[in-house]
């Protein structure tokens, strides 16, 4: 197809109503609260235990292959976890080994993000 001015027309694709995926459909984790969840992406609950001083660390850390869940190593922040999970952080003061307890809805005080975990090693 050509135009006024010669040029050609792009074929679009439109979307009519019915293959349209309602947004109610589309369910995205942060819209959860994470208090009596089963699991928890890495990065959120690595900056919740206060391993990291920022969220966005804990995904640097977390896509850097510095950490692993059940032994094997992770290279996505978005990696979840579980309750009972052992995860090994190796951080500039030595490597860690924790075992998920629970999980915080948000970043609180430092004695009650110590309940998140257990200290294994």
């Amino acid at each position: 197809m050509t135009g006024k001015s010669g040029g050609q027309f792009s074929q679009k694709t439109l979307l009519h109503e019915h293959d349209r995926v309602p947004v109610d459909a589309i369910r995205d984790d942060d819209d959860v609260p994470h208090v009596g969840r089963e699991r928890q992406r890495i990065d959120r609950w690595l900056w919740h235990a206060r391993l990291v001083r920022t969220r966005s660390a804990a995904a640097a850390l977390a896509s850097s292959g510095h950490v692993r869940v059940n032994g094997a190593r992770i290279r996505a922040p978005g990696r979840m976890v579980r309750n009972g999970d052992v995860i090994t952080v190796a951080l500039k003061c030595g490597v860690r080994v924790l075992k998920v307890t629970e999980f915080s809805e948000c970043r609180g005080p430092a004695k009650a993000d110590r309940a998140l975990y257990k200290e294994l090693g």
